[in-house]
């Protein structure tokens, strides 16, 4: 059975974190945040004990308890990240999971990351 995109995105959030606390990327305060919020994600799906996860993550009945965590935890961690060059907030999951890819990329490639440039108009478009 495959994944769903919840438990992806909870998947990389929870090793995002770790990996940035081994990184020594967060401070102690972001940390302890992080730590708090992934915790009352794990209460509220405590709270649902005889949910699956496929029923608690259902876009159209998740429980407002879980999402509200969720959204919380998504705070913690983008708060986490942005002395690394995070955003303060995504406009959509995948944004968020692409830019933590990208960082995990940056810090583990033996390789330089290229810098993405702008690209710049020609004269016949400045006209």
């Amino acid at each position: 059975m495959g994944l769903n995109w919840n438990e992806i995105k909870s998947s990389a959030l929870l090793l995002s974190k770790t990996w940035a606390d081994a990184c020594n990327e967060v401070s102690n305060k972001q940390s302890h945040a992080s730590k708090q919020a992934a915790q009352s994600v794990l209460d509220a799906r405590a709270q649902f004990a005889s949910s699956s996860l496929a029923d608690l993550y259902d876009p159209l009945t998740m429980p407002p308890a879980l999402l509200k965590a969720h959204q919380k935890l998504d705070t913690a961690v983008d708060a986490a990240y942005q002395p690394s060059g995070g955003k303060k907030s995504y406009a959509s999951d995948a944004e968020r999971v692409a830019s933590l890819f990208e960082l995990y990329q940056r810090i583990t490639s033996l390789l330089p990351v290229p810098a993405v440039k702008k690209a710049r108009k020609s004269k016949s478009e400045e006209s």
